[in-house]
């Protein structure tokens, strides 16, 4: 299987045009899919033009379709909805409007298209394509073009990249502006939260989704949301009565507000529609609580792209550029997409296919088939939520009398207590004792240890930092006393939630279990740390929250320049040794370097990038921004190279530097990470309860092996339970970093991307896959 590798700075676009539109509705992110597209587009040396007004503006022509140059896409980046505007066209639903788009075309040689909107948009692009040939007959036969030109633009290649804030596209996991959507909800749930504590008050929400129930499941999830109406998941029969005892239910627990989510299109199982004022008057009605509905709306559509969709939507846009250089007259039509955290190329119409088919379902009432064929995903969500938002009576909980014990190690990271929240309320379901450890191991000798119910954790999900409270200590040097806590409370497992410490702190567990037979349990890492330097997992909680946090920094800083002109800004970032956050923070702040640990730079790279940004002050964009992770190189301190770039500068810009220091690590985390954080717990305590039926004998719990310490991560595609002796191999201690990272490979986007040559692999892409139906099975092994 060993190929020769292919490098991206090797294919060649001379000769060729490519257009790239946005068409359908707007979505936050897409503008950054544009500047990746015409970015990538010249760094091959194609010719790269915007079709204005989508394929309204292909078929007016004229001033619509115009080639841009790289300064064309400078500072639009952080805009959200789509600079090159977006509308509904009934023209282009004709054949003469399509015969008006291939003219119009055909005279800038453009046989290359690049389409960012919904299903509607690409299905419209391949019957634009699949009549291409006929429509250029056609002009010939009018005399609008002649014979060399049909034969030299015979064929048009079409590339398409979903921009939709619903994520009802099927074959990709995430959708452009999907994580941006959410934002804008949870920022919303927050600030209703504190008014319906206030007055205990019963708030119904009401989100975006007439034919997807995606934003309303993963908000109601990241939330906490004592009910969620879907499309996908019509409620029971005789709902209204359950509801209504659930949300009573929740106020005699002391809890004093009720939070509904309703999609805009949620339907009952006789397709009859559930609105948000329906919702309202029932619970009025019956249970006499003081309601109010909010619409969302718009708000959703609006407002800067996350730090997730700016990454996402420039990985797809260079996978775009790609796979048209690649196109062939015989590939299908595709489009670029995610799954896990991997790249890959679909066939247009099978995914169009695949998600008409979701419709039909519904339509038909296969709600059951609904779910499954909107991917292993959503079907997560949905699982996850039903496991966590309703308690079931005591009576019939089973009972296994394991006792189970959560902890937090190391820093406080975002989304910690939406992990313990998870851990605790899934425990109880399947029948543990579940204790919370204070202070981490140091909490834990001292014997900071208590129970903690379902009702402990409630309102947890939005809470940054780590409410049990976190320690970076090891137990090496308390073995002892652990031991005789773990003993005195009959502790028959560990989930130890934490960043690298946690990782260090297990293998130490590991290592002593031939001197003390109480560490002879099952014990499960969550990575969780927002410098992501965990081995054995591409993501970690806490490390979107950190990131969006830089992000949005980065882009108040330049804004800040934009009355002073030539501006060159230093920031530094934490993470440690490890370069993600620098990394990924100038790929989504659209920077002009970084300065990372894991890519060693001398005197001779800094000279090299001071005078690349003197070049660039010649041109319209007058700012740069430089990041540096805070230890990637002892004697390169950020003063020497802000003193250095100001030194070299002189006359040229002026320079400002930035530590952004510990707002990094605080903050409410993000819809990933509260949804990241909430899955892999609740799947970790799937495994602690799988792992103590396993290693349960003669009454008692030992589990000795290796396979029963494990960390589990996000590997590519799926998550995956490691032993953390296996993972030993692939970490280097002394800085504490895994010895290979994925995200390395995406460096060079980020220098291409900010005008530097690079040689730049992109071996991992190109192969065209189809979209998998998977089994049931999958669903509870497979993606986040």
């Amino acid at each position: 299987m060993d190929h020769q590798p292919k490098f991206f700075e090797n294919l060649s676009g001379t000769g060729k045009a490519i257009g790239v539109l946005t068409s359908g509705g707007d979505a936050q992110g897409m503008n950054a899919a544009v500047r990746a597209v015409v970015r990538m587009g010249i760094y091959v040396k194609a010719k790269v033009y915007f079709v204005y007004e989508g394929y309204q503006g292909m078929v007016d022509g004229g001033d619509n379709i115009v080639e841009v140059s790289w300064e064309s896409v400078s500072s639009i980046l952080q805009v959200g909805g789509t600079v090159i505007g977006s509308a509904r066209c009934k023209s282009f639903r004709t054949r003469e409007g399509r015969l008006q788009a291939a003219y119009n075309l055909v005279q800038r040689g453009i046989t290359n298209l690049c389409v960012i909107g919904g299903d509607g948009s690409l299905t419209g692009a391949n019957l634009f394509r699949e009549e291409w040939s006929g429509l250029l007959e056609e002009l010939a036969q009018k005399g609008k073009i002649d014979e060399e030109a049909v034969k030299k633009y015979a064929y048009l290649n079409i590339v398409g990249m979903v921009g939709s804030i619903d994520n009802d596209f099927c074959g990709t996991d995430m959708t452009i502006g999907t994580d941006s959507a959410l934002h804008r909800i949870i920022e919303v749930v927050d600030a209703i939260m504190t008014t319906a504590q206030s007055h205990q008050r019963t708030f119904v929400l009401e989100v975006m989704g007439r034919h997807c129930g995606y934003l309303a499941l993963v908000s109601a999830l990241a939330c906490g949301a004592d009910w969620v109406f879907i499309p996908e998941y019509p409620p029971e029969e005789g709902w209204e009565d359950s509801m209504c005892v659930k949300l009573s239910e929740n106020r005699a627990r002391k809890k004093r507000l009720n939070i509904i989510i309703v999609a805009e299109g949620a339907i009952d199982c006789h397709n009859k529609p559930i609105t948000s004022e329906k919702v309202k008057d029932l619970v009025v009605q019956r249970l006499g609580f003081d309601t109010r509905v909010t619409i969302l709306g718009h708000v959703q559509r609006g407002g800067t792209p996350s730090a997730f969709d700016r990454i996402l939507a420039s990985r797809m846009g260079v996978e775009a550029v790609l796979a048209l250089l690649e196109a062939t007259p015989a590939t299908p039509a595709c489009v670029v997409s995610l799954s896990g955290n991997q790249a890959v190329r679909l066939p247009l119409m099978e995914c169009v296919q695949m998600t008409q088919e979701v419709q039909k379902a519904m339509d038909e009432g296969r709600f059951v088939e609904a779910v499954r064929l909107r991917g292993r995903s959503f079907e997560n969500n949905l699982n996850t939520y039903k496991l966590l938002s309703h308690k079931k009576p005591d009576a019939e909980l089973p009972k296994t009398n394991f006792n189970v014990a959560v902890l937090n190690v190391g820093a406080p990271a975002a989304g910690m207590n939406a992990a313990v929240r998870a851990a605790v309320r899934v425990g109880i379901t399947e029948g543990h004792k579940m204790f919370a450890v204070i202070d981490g191991f140091e909490g834990f000798a001292r014997g900071k240890i208590k129970e903690i119910s379902w009702g402990d954790v409630g309102g947890w999900t939005g809470q940054g930092g780590s409410i049990l409270g976190t320690k970076r200590t090891l137990p090496a040097k308390y073995l002892e006393k652990i031991a005789d806590q773990m003993r005195t409370n009959n502790i028959n497992a560990l989930m130890v939630i934490g960043g690298f410490e946690a990782y260090e702190s297990c293998l130490q567990l590991h290592e002593a279990r031939s001197r003390f037979e109480e560490f002879c349990v099952p014990i499960c890492v969550l990575p969780a740390t927002i410098s992501n330097n965990v081995p054995g997992t591409d993501f970690s909680i806490g490390a979107d929250t950190a990131l969006n946090a830089i992000v949005e920094t980065c882009d108040r800083i330049k804004q800040s320049a934009s009355g002073t002109k030539r501006r060159v800004f230093i920031i530094e970032t934490m993470g440690g040794y490890c370069g993600y956050l620098a990394n990924m923070g100038a790929l989504a702040a659209g920077a002009d370097a970084a300065y990372i640990f894991e890519e060693q730079f001398d005197i001779r790279e800094l000279q090299a990038n001071v005078e690349h940004l003197t070049e660039k002050m010649k041109t319209s964009i007058q700012r740069g921004l430089v990041l540096r992770n805070e230890n990637c190189n002892e004697n390169y301190t950020t003063d020497f190279i802000y003193q250095l770039y100001s030194e070299e500068g002189k006359g040229v810009f002026d320079c400002r530097k930035n530590v952004l220091g510990h707002m990094q690590q605080g903050g409410a985390p993000s819809p990933f990470d509260r949804n990241f954080g909430t899955k892999i717990s609740a799947k970790a305590m799937q495994w602690i309860s799988k792992k103590l039926k396993e290693t349960y004998r003669k009454g008692k719990v030992f589990a000795n092996t290796d396979d029963s310490v494990c960390l589990l991560g996000m590997r590519r595609r799926n998550l995956v339970f490691q032993p953390v002796a296996e993972l030993k191999t692939e970490t280097d201690f002394v800085h504490r970093i895994p010895k290979e990272q994925w995200w390395l490979k995406l460096r060079p986007l980020m220098k291409i991307l900010a005008k530097y040559k690079t040689s730049y692999d992109v071996s991992d892409s190109g192969q065209l896959e189809h979209v998998a139906m998977h089994s049931p099975k999958e669903a509870e092994t497979g993606a986040i």
